[in-house]
């Protein structure tokens, strides 16, 4: 990295480096090289002040965060990720040391960045420029408008602490930092020990890019055992790890009484089910030993949606294992992920090593047997390129262990978390379905299969029991992204052992670290909380056109409210015929006045809509740019000939862009006749410029 990883692994706090006393290092836990065994740091926190730490979340974090935008803290999601981006080739060297394959790099290091540039981009677009969030409709509370109700979400008060696993320690900390960000949460990371190094080192790039806001990231390098109980009401726990200790903080006082929230992401029995169609031979069937053995090796299968249960037909499963048996020969070397042409390094630590060889034991005394690989100490590619054992690394064959009783405990509630995965038969869809549920709740099942029925039967039995489920089939095969990558913009987590907790997910992530309120007042006042127009509020016609002001001096229910017009039977005649929308409704009095909806021969809505542009626009060039949209059209009463219709046009909501000359306003447009009644609603979008 251009330093030297040597003494005790520094902590980031109070916008400072800290380390403990020299003499702490004695009684620091030791982490070591996953291939060579080699020192690399010492982990302790001993004197660390977390009280402090936290205390500095709550007040300097919350503080820095609160003075920004969504948008605002979306764009520095996006320079936190080209700052990383500039250094990684850094990461990369530090992740070959925690055991990662250039490919298992670029999957942690490369995604994690990619989850900061996913969330900036979607803050930009999903999110307003502002502080608080719609979340909903309006709800009517009276009968003339004058009580409303709408839920809004504002960031929690508190701190985001992460605790992660140590199998992903970059993208584990960045998943969950982006959201917590751009919500205005400061966040406190706890890494795992074994990969902490890569973590700090990952941390100290944010810190020498210069723009974190103050307060809005620690680092706590090493144990906090007294944590949960300095927590409080508005912090929030975002747990990776085991479910054993998933269940074990979740029923600590302050999160069962206290208020602090805790969302947990953990170990799951994950399946991957081969469809009755997917035959050797097929591309379905090729696609789910690919897939298989991806899940076994990559990171040394040390991957909370790894495949730990390969369910296929029956018949099928001495074809499966042949072709695993022969892909694995064909793609898999094993080593120092220094070493060229390594494609599968070791576990993350010896200890991790000896805990997967304990839990395939129990997989063995549950009823299984090892048909692929082996517990014994393997050959592998040193990093000079020789191959020898490696006492002091900590590797692992993939193994493949075969159940022949589908319905055996172990392989449903017993996980070696490595390069292992176990198999099982079924015989119908329900059967493949009744197995995933066995597991008690999962992250990801796949399922290979070209049969939209059984991929339609299997996902309406097992969607209940998964947090994503995946098919795979001939169509997608090149395309996916894989049984074990967890997507931004789609939800990760799972009930019941996956832990019951959700990650991701787009902006609902976001939404996690905020409090859903219900707000209740008059139209004024909710448009005064939220920022937004309500109808019924205050509005200003008259004067100054408002498509002749600029974003800095337009104004919240800046209105124009047009002239009227008649609309004839000539103008609609004009309008079918222009457009060839001659629709039996606006061109036969009979046939439309047999429609329900019709007192006969109606104007076209989009004549309407349009007539209604030609009322309100100034047609003059000036600060509107373009109108880009309509959102949210309905239309309500029909026009028929000799009616007449008007139009207001109310800003909305303004929301300037911070990096281009110009903005977006959000227009509520109404349509009315002669008799008040309202003819249509919607939404006009415009681009206008700043100044």
């Amino acid at each position: 990295m251009g330093r030297t990883m040597t003494g005790i692994l520094p902590s980031f706090i109070r916008d400072a480096w800290w380390t403990p006393a020299p003499d702490a290092a004695e009684h620091a836990t030791v982490v070591r090289d996953a291939s060579t065994g080699e020192e690399i740091t010492r982990v302790s926190t001993s004197g660390l002040d977390l009280g402090g730490a936290l205390a500095h979340a709550r007040t300097v974090g919350q503080r820095s965060l609160g003075a920004l935008t969504f948008h605002q803290r979306a764009l520095l999601l996006k320079q936190f990720a080209l700052a990383l981006t500039a250094r990684k080739e850094e990461l990369y060297a530090l992740s070959a040391r925690t055991g990662a394959t250039q490919t298992d790099s670029w999957v942690d290091v490369d995604g994690g960045i990619g989850v900061l540039f996913s969330y900036s981009g979607k803050g930009r677009r999903e999110l307003p420029n502002a502080h608080t969030y719609l979340d909903g409709p309006v709800e009517q509370l009276s009968k003339d408008g004058s009580f409303l109700g709408r839920h809004i979400c504002m960031r929690l008060t508190g701190v985001a602490v992460q605790i992660n696993a140590f199998n992903f320690p970059v993208w584990g900390p960045l998943e969950k930092f982006a959201p917590a960000f751009l919500a205005g949460m400061p966040t406190l990371i706890k890494p795992a020990t074994p990969t902490a190094y890569l973590t700090e080192a990952m941390v100290r790039i944010l810190v020498e890019s210069g723009l974190l806001p103050d307060g809005a990231l620690q680092l706590v390098s090493g144990g906090v055992p007294d944590l949960f109980e300095q927590l409080r009401l508005g912090d929030l726990v975002a747990f990776t790890g085991s479910a054993t200790t998933a269940e074990k903080l979740r029923s600590h006082p302050v999160v069962q009484t206290g208020g602090v929230r805790f969302t947990a992401e953990t170990d799951s029995i994950n399946a991957s089910v081969l469809g009755p169609d997917a035959a050797p031979g097929s591309a379905e069937f090729d696609a789910y030993v690919r897939q298989l053995v991806t899940e076994m090796t990559a990171k040394a299968g040390q991957k909370c949606t790894a495949i730990r249960r390969a369910v296929v037909p029956a018949g099928a499963a001495d074809a499966v294992i042949e072709a695993v048996r022969d892909r694995l020969a064909a793609k898999t070397v094993l080593g120092d992920p220094r070493a060229e042409g390594v494609t599968m390094g070791p576990l993350a630590s010896l200890e991790q090593r000896d805990e997967v060889v304990r839990q395939v034991r129990r997989l063995l005394d549950g009823g299984g047997r090892i048909v692929l690989g082996s517990l014994d100490a393997p050959d592998v590619v040193g990093g000079d390129g020789s191959t020898s054992p490696s006492p002091e690394g900590a590797f692992l064959t993939p193994i493949l262990v075969r159940f022949d009783d589908a319905e055996a405990d172990a392989v449903h509630t017993v996980e070696a978390f490595g390069p292992v995965s176990s198999l099982i038969t079924y015989g119908t869809v329900s059967e493949a379905a009744a197995l995933v549920a066995r597991g008690g709740g999962s992250l990801v099942t796949s399922v290979a299969t070209h049969d939209p029925s059984f991929a339609a039967d299997f996902a309406a039995a097992a969607s209940a029991h998964n947090g994503r489920i995946l098919i795979l089939d001939r169509d997608d095969a090149r395309s996916s992204t894989g049984h074990g990558s967890p997507l931004p913009g789609l939800v990760h987590g799972g009930p019941g052992r996956a832990g019951g907790g959700e990650e991701l997910g787009g902006i609902r992530a976001v939404l996690h670290h905020m409090q859903r309120t219900a707000i209740q007042g008059s139209p004024d006042m909710l448009t005064a909380i939220t920022g937004v127009w309500h109808a019924g509020a205050s509005a200003q016609a008259g004067g100054i056109h408002p498509f002749r002001k600029s974003l800095a001096e337009l104004r919240i229910g800046d209105r124009i409210a047009s002239e009227s017009r008649e609309v004839t039977l000539a103008d609609i005649e004009t309008f079918a015929h222009f457009t060839g929308d001659t629709f039996y409704a606006h061109m036969d009095e009979e046939a439309a006045a047999a429609n329900p909806f019709f007192p006969g021969r109606v104007a076209h809505g989009y004549l309407l809509v349009s007539w209604a542009a030609g009322l309100f626009v100034d047609p003059d060039p000036g600060p509107v740019l373009a109108n880009y949209g309509l959102e949210d059209l309905r239309f309500l009463t029909p026009v028929s000939p000799g009616d007449s219709i008007r139009v207001e046009l109310t800003a909305k909501q303004i929301t300037p862009r911070e990096t281009d000359d110009y903005g977006e306003v959000r227009w509520d447009a109404v349509i009315r006749n002669q008799n008040e009644e309202t003819v249509a609603t919607y939404d006009v979008l415009t681009l206008v410029a700043k100044q």
